[in-house]
């Protein structure tokens, strides 16, 4: 049964909000004629802090560069997003550094190269991740702030949520059944089969893939321990393969099974089509939802490039390119409200989980804390 995509409304879904939206602020005038602004863009709050678009722009294009990381260009096509960017900028330099670290290692990165050139200007990370960051992050509300739903952005504009979709499992069909339940991959066909996209400890998806098991092991979103129980039995059982879930790890045939998000899961397929099967499913039972962040580095050495990326991610072009890559942009119910949403992709949409739980930041924490003291003895 087609149903309306469900995790736009994650707000209503979260057990707490993290605060009310503020509307979006307006600072100190400047110029409003497209030169670049006097404005310190490192303490800017808002485009309006510039003057209007117009002038952020240009102060952006004064900079000419943009330091991005962790940003994969097979992930939630990404590489359609950073093309679009650089086409409608080409006088900024995008460098694009260690796509494939995890958001935890972007923290690192941040703070080994503070007060060098090569900084990261901005980050994309789960939500524990930026939860447990904050100082790292500089305050700044887009012009769709008011869009983004309440529950989905932190009350000090320091991060805010962009894309997401729900955690998956991803298999081969020529080489295992169809896991019809968590429970299934404990059996003997799935020995030596089964991984994560990551560690749990440092990376998103992984945590949420350990969230996955939780919620339908008995467990919830305060009690991760159930997850982390059932990835100690599948280990036990011989099952766990300790490899990180990458397409190059899928496409080699190495492995057959893993937990990742439904939109990557429909990349990988979509990559390997006519070289090997790879079909996704949502388990039955509770489903587990989650976005990632953006967020501004507070000593970005490209501050005013870094928000205007940042402007650029919610306009309707990129919230439709997360779409074009079959992830939920968070502005998806605005924009099919306002008539801007790829109507078509919107609605091809996979049905959603009728019941799934979405953390929230205090839930995150106490999560990544468990798993921080229990993982690797669960598994090792």
């Amino acid at each position: 049964m087609k149903t309306t995509p469900a995790i736009a409304s994650l707000a209503i879904a979260a057990v707490a909000a993290l605060g009310l939206a503020g509307c979006a602020t307006t600072g100190t005038p400047a110029p409003t004629d497209g030169t670049a602004s006097t404005v310190d863009a490192a303490t800017a709050t808002s485009a309006g802090d510039f003057g209007g678009l117009e002038a952020l722009e240009a102060a952006a294009r004064a900079e000419g560069a943009l330091n991005v990381i962790a940003l994969p260009r097979d992930w939630a096509n990404y590489g359609a997003v950073l093309d679009a960017f650089m086409a409608k900028y080409p006088e900024i330099t995008v460098n694009e550094a260690q796509p494939d670290i995890s958001s935890a290692e972007e923290i690192k990165a941040a703070e080994d190269l503070a007060g060098q050139d090569t900084a990261p200007d901005v980050f994309d990370l789960g939500l524990a991740v930026a939860a447990a960051n904050t100082d790292q992050f500089a305050e700044y509300r887009v012009a769709a702030w008011d869009d983004i739903p309440a529950a989905l952005k932190a009350d000090d504009a320091r991060y805010w949520a962009d894309y997401g979709g729900f955690m998956s499992i991803g298999y081969d069909p020529d080489v295992v059944p169809e896991p019809k339940s968590l429970e299934d991959l404990l059996g003997d066909e799935y020995r030596g089969k089964v991984a994560l996209n990551g560690d749990p400890t440092q990376a998103g998806a992984a945590f949420a893939g350990v969230g996955l098991a939780a919620v339908q092991n008995g467990g919830s979103a305060d009690d991760f321990q159930a997850g982390i129980d059932f990835f100690s039995e599948l280990n036990a059982a011989g099952n766990f393969l300790k490899v990180d879930a990458t397409p190059s790890t899928i496409a080699s045939g190495e492995i057959a099974v893993t937990f990742d998000w439904d939109y990557l899961q429909a990349g990988y397929a979509k990559q390997l089509e006519g070289t090997r099967k790879w079909e996704v499913t949502i388990p039955e039972g509770t489903g587990y939802a989650g976005y990632y962040y953006q967020a501004i580095n507070a000593e970005a050495p490209h501050p005013a490039a870094a928000r205007l990326w940042q402007e650029f991610l919610y306009t309707a072009e990129a919230q439709n390119l997360w779409l074009a890559g079959g992830a939920r942009p968070v502005l998806g119910s605005a924009l099919e409200a306002s008539g801007e949403i790829d109507a078509e992709l919107w609605g091809a949409l996979p049905a959603a989980p009728t019941d799934f739980v979405a953390l929230t930041p205090e839930q995150s924490a106490a999560a990544g804390e468990l798993l921080g003291e229990k993982w690797a003895a669960a598994v090792q």
